[in-house]
């Protein structure tokens, strides 16, 4: 299988699904939200961004790279229940948990770039956002509405998430 789509509408490979995603390109969130196959693809995705993300961290060790993947994987699976449940059942958008895994995944995809971040200082910043604004898109596409309750279901849905955050870290 190659890296584009094939004329005949076969699925990209993982490299171009990654960059179309992070190009926020919404035909790329519809192929992997239609592709059950492409769940393995957004885990892979997730996995590893959060072994690019916690590069720093690791001179702790394998605990805390498994800690960094195992803590990435959890906030996956939540976000994609609160957009199920606040988009889907709230809402009234129309997607499966599987589509908004796959969507979602995807939307992590911008994470390759903290790569760059002991060199270019502050791109940790951007990437958050720019992942930020891909989850939207994904949840936009997954849930087939518009912006605005993309929007205010990525919203609510990260809202635990970050509870969560402030708890652990104060």
């Amino acid at each position: 299988m190659s890296d584009e789509a094939a004329s005949d509408g076969t699925a990209r490979g993982l490299p171009a699904r990654m960059m179309g995603a992070a190009l926020l390109r919404a035909e790329v969130y519809e192929e992997v939200e239609a592709d059950p196959g492409a769940t393995v693809q957004a885990a892979v995705v997730v996995v590893l961004v959060s072994l690019i993300a916690g590069m720093p961290d690791y001179a702790l060790g394998w605990l805390a790279m498994g800690a960094a993947v195992a803590t990435s994987l959890l906030h996956w699976l939540v976000w994609a229940g609160m957009a199920l449940l606040i988009g889907d059942r709230l809402l009234g958008g129309t997607a499966t948990w599987g589509e908004l895994l796959r969507t979602l995944g995807f939307a992590r995809a911008p994470g390759v770039l903290l790569l760059l971040d002991p060199v270019v200082g502050g791109v940790g910043l951007i990437v958050q956002l720019w992942m930020l604004v891909a989850g939207v898109v994904a949840i936009r596409q997954a849930l087939d509405f518009g912006i605005w309750r993309a929007l205010l279901t990525a919203v609510i849905g990260i809202i635990p998430y970050w509870l969560a955050l402030a708890l652990v870290l104060h």
